[in-house]
């Protein structure tokens, strides 16, 4: 799921201030602490082959975020595709994987405890 500035609807306008707001933008439910992450990804990168060995080989923690600038792809579960703009909205759930088209800036909340596992192991891959 992705949306753009734009297409996120207007809540309030008023002089110097203007709120968006996109209600049902993914479920926390049964997740403890989230934390906070700014990712910076050149292009070419593609973690695909550092998921393996995680359940069904794709990272299982969900992510909500917004792309500062850049381009990427997100393959679920599924096959499906999803590119993500610059300055668009974001949720990725459990079950997909990342490349990166054009160098991109990212800012993440995802479950501390459920990315931490994905983090690790990606280290853990590169060693």
């Amino acid at each position: 799921m992705r949306i753009a500035k734009k297409d996120v609807p207007v809540r309030m306008n008023a002089p110097g201030a203007v709120v968006r707001q996109q209600m049902n933008f993914g479920d926390a439910t049964g997740y403890g602490t989230i934390g906070a992450e700014y990712f910076s990804l050149s292009a070419g990168v593609d973690i695909t082959s550092l998921l393996r060995g995680l359940e069904n080989n794709l990272c299982q923690s969900p992510h909500w975020g917004y792309v500062l600038e850049g381009e990427l792809t997100v393959t679920y579960a599924d096959g499906t595709e999803e590119v993500v703009h610059e300055q668009e909205l974001f949720y990725w759930p459990p079950g997909h994987t990342v490349r990166v088209s054009r160098d991109a800036e990212l800012i993440l909340f995802s479950p501390q405890r459920e990315h931490n596992t994905v983090i690790n192991h990606i280290i853990s891959q590169m060693k």
